[in-house]
């Protein structure tokens, strides 16, 4: 089935991405940042300050942006705050990113009085819309706030894929989300396997190569749930976690045809055992299919952890809000 467009579940993501990945974030946009940040001492998120200093409005509709507020530690002593903000519309909005800019950097310099090193993050579609720059000028009086901005779309794709640092990873992610617009479900679950293996290929932290592959997992949605399961159900293969049902039938089904070409003895033996291997298989497989039921609960208390809504959670798992609420 041919989609009209993929659907994201951009904010919850990009939020916690950040946290997972934030050095190789800081190493990935400032190649020099091993000199330049102290990447042995923990990071300071600032999220809870951060809405007392911009309460969400109560009226947001239309609007799609996630804020991190970091403090970060220099090799030369000192702190300094990283603001990232990232833009999921997919188009312009308002028009107000440069002045939303400026107000953010002005009221945290403010607030806090230290550097701030603001980055725009855009991962909208219009390859012409590049905001890094606000301007006011009034009788002589000018103000020139410069920002910077890393637009997902203008990446080279080769470039990320020979990029060995995880966040590429996560660039590559969003990047192929917006080239790939309109997929049926199967080409999809081709694209995330094609990033699987990416991840794969990169060194990197446990927890930094789970959060990358929630990421990638969840980024863009499947229309169809069933290709979801199916798709973990491929990469618990690849780990080498499972075997698939149709490779014992297979095998079966070849001892049975040299059975005809064998002394009868020697093929009734092996068709025996693979008989009864297929027959474990299949007890397996009512026993993983118990478990995944485990893990979908797992990772739906996970979501709720990190901020996703009740409906977006069904709508990802295949449940009903009532299983969710009970998991409150």
């Amino acid at each position: 089935m041919m989609r009209q467009k993929l659907r994201r579940v951009d904010d919850p993501l990009w939020k916690s991405i950040l946290e997972q990945t934030f050095a190789d974030f800081l190493r990935f946009m400032f190649p020099e940042a091993e000199l330049l940040f102290d990447l042995n001492k923990p990071f300071e998120y600032l999220d809870k300050e951060f809405e007392t200093l911009f309460p969400p409005e109560k009226s947001n509709k239309g609007k799609r942006f996630v804020d991190k507020l970091v403090k970060v530690y220099m090799k030369g002593g000192g702190e300094q705050f990283i603001f990232c903000h990232i833009e999921v519309q997919s188009n312009k909005g308002n028009n107000d990113l440069e002045k939303r800019m400026f107000e953010y950097y002005y009221k945290i310099t403010d607030r806090y009085q230290v550097p701030v090193c603001a980055i725009a993050i855009l991962t909208d579609e219009n390859k012409h819309y590049k905001p890094k720059l606000y301007e006011q000028s009034f009788l002589g009086t000018t103000l020139r706030y410069e920002f910077n901005y890393y637009k997902i779309l203008s990446q080279n794709e080769e470039d990320l894929r020979s990029n060995p640092n995880p966040f590429a990873v996560v660039v590559l992610t969003a990047f192929l989300a917006i080239i790939n617009n309109n997929v049926t479900d199967e080409e999809l679950k081709d694209i995330k396997h094609d990033l699987y293996d990416q991840m794969m290929k990169r060194d990197m932290e446990k927890t930094t190569r789970q959060g990358i592959y929630d990421f990638l997992a969840y980024y863009v949605s499947f229309e169809d749930k069933e290709i979801f399961i199916k798709f973990e159900q491929e990469i618990d293969t690849k780990l080498g976690r499972s075997t698939t049902m149709g490779t014992r039938e297979y095998l079966l089904e070849k001892a049975k045809r040299e059975g005809q070409e064998q002394e009868r003895g020697l093929a009734a033996v092996r068709i025996k055992k693979l008989e009864a291997l297929a027959e474990a298989e299949r007890e397996k497989a009512e026993v993983e299919k118990e478990k995944a039921e485990v893990e979908k609960f797992e990772s739906a208390t996970k979501m709720l952890n990190s901020g996703f809504d009740i409906a977006m959670i069904c709508d990802i798992l295949s449940l009903t809000p009532e299983q969710v609420e009970k998991l409150k």
